[in-house]
């Protein structure tokens, strides 16, 4: 945002949750608040640590205010909190139950309209490590639906790369393009990352 760059990342079930990180040169960061300050804000309680909780939110900046879009397993799914400072207070969060799956990610095109991507189980599993990529329009102030969610990239479709436990989606759009980058392979030996251009939001992606 300007001169200023911001970075958060996954705190689990701890509290405070994801702290955010201000930095000029993104080389020296200071730690300036959390997104999750307020017992309130997320049900924590009854979950423990490992794949519960907070992990791999998302900020975002578009017109004046942040957005953190992010999944608390085991305490209501994928969720989105808003601030106009990134410091905060950040808002109660708005929880999205037509957002099926895991690592969200809010992107704002240029003509106005505004997707969710994410991972979410196939149309029809393959084999146990098989999952996919998902796009949905959604409403750019209340984030309700706004159209089906749509299959980008099928995690069992055949490749000289890992596509199994493909996860961690972001959308950009770069000179007219739209780019999907995902995390591939799990996280393990294979892991690596996997990106995917098409001309249209919802694809085809090649």
């Amino acid at each position: 945002v300007g001169d200023d760059y911001y970075l958060i990342n996954s705190t689990f079930a701890f509290y405070p949750g994801i702290p955010v990180f201000h930095s000029r040169d993104l080389v020296n960061w200071k730690q300036i608040g959390n997104v999750i300050d307020r017992p309130d804000m997320m049900p924590f309680d009854g979950n423990w640590l490992g794949n519960n909780g907070v992990y791999a939110p998302q900020i975002s900046y578009h017109e004046g205010i942040f957005y953190v879009i992010n999944t608390c397993i085991r305490c209501g799914g994928n969720f989105i909190v808003t601030a106009k400072n990134p410091a905060g207070p950040w808002s109660k969060p708005i929880w999205l139950p037509h957002i099926d799956g895991i690592d969200p990610s809010l992107f704002f095109d240029d003509d106005g309209k505004v997707y969710i991507i994410h991972q979410g189980g196939p149309p029809q599993k393959r084999y146990d490590a098989h999952t996919a990529i998902w796009l949905m329009e959604v409403d750019p102030v209340t984030f309700a639906k706004r159209s089906d969610d749509v299959v980008l990239v099928d995690g069992g479709d055949k490749a000289p790369w890992h596509t199994e436990y493909i996860e961690g989606p972001h959308l950009y759009k770069i000179d007219g393009q739209y780019m999907v980058l995902a995390a591939g392979g799990g996280t393990g030996y294979y892991h690596g990352e996997l990106a995917y251009r098409s001309s249209k939001p919802f694809g085809p992606y090649t």
